[in-house]
């Protein structure tokens, strides 16, 4: 097949600013109007804006200790944004800076999967809207919508690796036109450094596992060992990766070591770590609704990328039938990627849906590549389901009412009264029907009338939803901890037990001692008081600090080894309660546990506190 032209500079810089605009309404609209969602992301925020205020920018910290969980890229750029003057103006629930390098990030993969099918167009056929369709797909996935607005290493990383792999494809690609900048060798290495910078080594394999695969299906490892020149690339990122890993090391030694090699990469590989067990067919699963409703076109770009196969020889060995040309091997390329990050994971013991996400750029190519080529049974099966989704949200009344959610008193009424599902179901029937219109079109026409509804969705419904959800859950945690500030004396110590928040410590800057509902929880705070010292949380006697603020839910005050405490209720936000309980008494009711049987435990080893 002949080399396609790239599309015109001037219709490539209008895709790009329409793709930058639709990037604003999915990631970056009302950003900042909701708080840091528990439980993980206040531990990034708080990290990160420890980082701005102490200038220590080599470990994060959180609550008092070192947390060695993730490599402090995600932390460098929040705290950046927390450095900035004037926060309590435009950033006072702490997410816009905590968020912000999320958003951009997908933004970023956004931008740049356009930008390469407007360099690289693959067929005939409407480039321009086979360009943002892609980044359409990639930004309206599940995961990308969730992924891309939380304040989590997740979202960078994946932008991060998709950047590195497809600076790598252009690489491969460029020498058809020429060795521009934009195909130059050494940029998908720098870009891994950054990425190994964001969440550790796997993002080296997961490049090298795609590029394996490529090269034997392509038939053509020579030549992209050639065009990539592996050796002085793994240079560059180990340049860029490796003196912050040497000083930690230096800095915090054998703790390091053991968490964050031992822990947080090798064990969540080879074990199950945090009760996060699914079986084999979990990413399956994951792969199927990342891509909703589009996900039997992404299954044909599959097919497709991986193209016609033949036997070869009596041992049944199956090859390409043919090699395909550099330049036109974008979707061979993105079937790869996407079956890398399945295979990889799918071998991990440790599976989170999360991990999914460095495959959605991926699926995005393959979606927009699979409409380019034609309309046929993947795509009236995309209607079906986009239909069928249309009917779930259209039937809202009669499932919402089925919700339980203990945290959120009032959502179910709330929700029905918005009237938002209603919304969104007439939104994905909006989609169906222009689908079904602009059929005759060709694909990537059709294509875009199904994604401009759902594109409104996010705004229209998702958000406002959010933010319901945020104002029921999140903000009576926001609430004590301002009461906290009115209540604390002195140097009082603070607890939250049962439901366990971080954000709590975020909003309140306090050292939050931390443990769940269970007796052997309580026999841990009693102990803990006495003889845990953090940075701005000293052990204590009872006659040196004589109470404790404990804040804690209604389900967990009515356990009966949390009663007869006798607590001064101080403040009550939703299902919190905010109590001054004696120390004294706190630690004969522990007294009574221990003689009972139950042990403190928190001075076992464990891997992730906080």
């Amino acid at each position: 097949m002949a080399l396609l032209p790239p599309v015109a500079p001037h219709r490539r810089r209008q895709v790009l600013w329409l793709t930058a605009a639709a990037a604003l309404v999915l990631l970056v609209w009302r950003l900042g109007s909701t708080g840091l969602v528990d439980e993980t992301p206040p531990l990034f925020a708080a990290s990160a804006r420890a980082m701005a205020e102490t200038g220590d920018w080599l470990i994060p910290r959180v609550n008092g200790l070192p947390r060695y969980d993730k490599p402090p890229l995600i932390y460098w750029a929040m705290g950046v944004l927390y450095a900035l003057p004037g926060q309590e103006l435009w950033n006072p629930l702490g997410t816009w800076a905590a968020r912000l390098p999320s958003a951009l990030a997908c933004g970023a993969v956004m931008l740049a999967l356009a930008d390469t099918l407007l360099r690289w167009p693959q067929r005939q056929q409407r480039p321009a809207l086979t360009a943002f369709t892609a980044a359409l797909a990639f930004g309206l996935s599940p995961l990308v919508l969730l992924w891309g607005r939380i304040a989590v290493s997740d979202a960078l990383f994946s932008g991060l690796l998709a950047g590195s792999l497809l600076l790598s494809w252009r690489a491969y690609a460029a020498p058809a036109r020429g060795a521009r900048w934009w195909g130059a060798w050494w940029q998908p290495w720098l870009l891994l450094g950054l990425a190994v910078l964001a969440k550790g080594p796997v993002a080296v394999l997961l490049l090298g596992l795609t590029l394996l695969l490529f090269g034997l299906l392509q038939a053509d490892l020579p030549g992209l060992w050639r065009r990539l020149r592996p050796l002085p690339g793994l240079v560059i990122t180990a340049t860029v990766a490796l003196p912050w890993y040497g000083a930690a090391l230096l800095v915090e030694g054998e703790p390091f070591w053991r968490s964050f090699f031992g822990y947080h990469n090798l064990q969540r590989f080879t074990a199950v770590v945090n009760n996060h067990q699914q079986p084999w067919w979990f990413f399956g699963v994951v792969l199927v609704i990342a891509s909703l409703p589009l996900t039997p076109l992404l299954l044909a770009g599959l097919v497709q990328g991986f193209g016609p196969l033949r036997w070869r020889g009596v041992q049944g060995w199956r090859r390409p039938a043919d090699p395909l040309a550099p330049e036109l091997s974008l979707q061979r390329f993105a079937a790869c990627w996407l079956v890398a990050v399945l295979l990889f994971f799918t071998v991990a013991a440790t599976k989170l849906p999360s991990y999914w996400l460095p495959a959605t750029p991926a699926a995005g190519l393959l979606v927009a590549l699979a409409a380019q080529r034609g309309l046929g049974w993947p795509w009236r099966l995309s209607l079906v389901v986009t239909a069928v989704m249309a009917a779930g949200w259209l039937a809202s009344p009669l499932w919402v009412p089925l919700i339980v959610a203990p945290e959120m008193p009032g959502l179910v009424p709330e929700l029905l009264a918005g009237r938002w599902l209603l919304l969104g179901g007439l939104l994905y029937a909006a989609a169906v029907g222009l689908g079904l219109a602009l059929g005759r079109h060709g694909g990537a026409v059709a294509l875009l009338g199904l994604q401009l509804p759902l594109l409104a969705f996010v705004p229209l419904v998702l958000q406002p939803a959010w933010e319901l959800g945020d104002r029921l859950r999140g903000q009576p945690v926001r609430q004590m901890a301002v009461a906290l500030g009115r209540q604390a004396r002195p140097a009082e110590p603070v607890a939250m037990v049962g439901m366990l928040k971080p954000s709590l410590h975020y909003y309140s800057r306090r050292v939050v001692i931390y443990e769940g509902a269970e007796p052997h929880n309580l026999v841990n705070l009693a102990d803990r008081l006495r003889r845990e010292s953090r940075p701005g949380q000293p052990a204590s006697r009872p006659d040196q600090q004589p109470s404790v603020l404990v804040v804690i839910d209604a389900a967990t005050a009515e356990q009966f080894h949390w009663q007869g405490l006798n607590p001064q209720l101080l403040e009550r936000r939703g299902i919190y309660n905010l109590w001054r309980l004696d120390r004294r008494r706190l630690e004969q009711r522990a007294g009574q546990l221990w003689r009972q049987g139950v042990p403190a435990d928190w001075s076992d080893p464990r891997p992730e506190r906080y």
